[in-house]
């Protein structure tokens, strides 16, 4: 019976090998069989969810090891200090507010309401994002003209009001009855740049200004945030891409730290810390894929992230990395990490303790964003 077993098993093999590779062996022979496994097993090994599902059977392994040696993982302890949720009123003039603040706003009036700043970074504008929150409690961003006024907003948080009942939570459905029909593209000079949202967000022009409500696929796409930019903001961006500069990427890279802690507050999760050492490994990964035009977690030379890590010489437990590239800020990139399931778990992954954000631009000023999650 072993014997018959093993036979019928060859024939087995042997048929399936004839199904795939027998019209190539007919055409080519041996060589040409060879050649379109090796570029078969090179797309699979390419395919983004054979990387997410290897990385995340490594992250899970990586926490049972922990959860089964003395080095467990320590208990986040969530911060007692819960902030005063602000009175928000409904706008009789402006369509929306955040925070009770409207475009237009004086900076003066919006600091005597909300307090000082916790940040401020270069946006694609040219201008900086200012971030207001209490240990990213209230988030919002705000950006100012050169008097001072409100020319940009946002926020991933419930602080949206507005003139038609439109919150955090509200439908897409609601949104698109309320407003006038969503921009299917942006005009920069003599171009028009089409809006290819993949149904993740939509951009309205009201009164001269520009904005874009975003949907969480995750959440029965319903409102998770909203930007707000003016119509002499977006009118002074003459190029679909944003001017690449180490202002900018710096800019990018703490938004985009500041964003993923604002989405793990509110997801009721205590917020990252930075990690300097981490911020090296993660821009070498985006400047690789920018200079050698690729985009994956495994990079040319075969490294996963975990094994880029380890050569850098961060010692973790568990790890995590999410990438993305094209999106023209770290706004549309951590909304569009937020509508990825494997990237959404990372962010919002209760073990990580530390995250840095590594950003490179290519020759075409195309932004890639690398986030590095670990817990040591």
């Amino acid at each position: 019976m072993p014997k018959i077993r093993t036979i019928i098993f060859i024939l087995l093999i042997g048929w399936a090998f004839w199904h795939f590779y027998g019209e190539t062996f007919e055409q080519s022979g041996a060589s040409g069989v060879i050649n379109e496994m090796e570029s078969d097993v090179h797309k699979i090994k390419e395919n983004p969810a054979v990387i997410e599902t290897m990385e995340n059977i490594n992250s899970g392994i990586q926490t049972l090891i922990a959860s089964i040696t003395d080095k467990q993982i320590p208990e986040e302890k969530q911060s007692d200090t819960k902030a005063n949720k602000p009175k928000l009123e409904s706008p009789t003039e402006q369509p929306f507010t955040v925070h009770n603040v409207g475009l237009g706003t004086d900076r003066a009036e919006l600091e005597n309401q909300v307090g000082k700043p916790e940040r401020a970074t270069m946006n694609e504008y040219g201008v900086d994002w200012v971030t207001y929150h209490e240990n990213y409690q209230n988030f919002f961003m705000a950006a100012y003209n050169d008097q001072n006024q409100v020319v940009g907003l946002y926020t991933n948080q419930d602080l949206l009001r507005s003139k038609d009942n439109i919150k955090i939570g509200s439908t897409k459905e609601s949104v698109r009855n309320a407003l006038s029909e969503p921009l299917k593209s942006i005009k920069k000079g003599f171009i028009n740049y089409q809006i290819d949202s993949k149904n993740e967000y939509d951009v309205f022009q009201i009164n001269d200004n520009y904005v874009t409500i975003f949907y969480d696929k995750h959440e029965d796409n319903t409102v998770t945030a909203i930007q707000m930019i003016s119509g002499d903001l977006e009118a002074e961006k003459k190029a679909y891409l944003p001017e690449a500069s180490k202002e900018l990427k710096k800019g990018f890279e703490y938004q985009l730290f500041d964003l993923t802690n604002a989405a793990r507050v509110e997801h009721e999760l205590s917020p990252l810390n930075w990690d300097e050492h981490v911020r090296k490994t993660a821009r070498d990964h985006s400047l690789d894929m920018a200079e050698n035009n690729y985009f994956s977690h495994v990079n040319p030379d075969g490294q996963s992230p975990f094994e880029r890590m380890r050569e850098d010489g961060i010692g973790f437990q568990i790890a995590g990395e999410n990438i993305a590239a094209g999106q023209i800020s770290s706004i549309f990139a951590h909304e569009g990490l937020m509508n990825s399931l494997g990237h959404r778990e990372n962010i919002l992954k209760e073990e990580y303790r530390t995250l840095a954000v590594g950003v490179a631009f290519n020759k075409d000023s195309m932004p890639f964003y690398t986030e590095n999650f670990i817990t040591k």
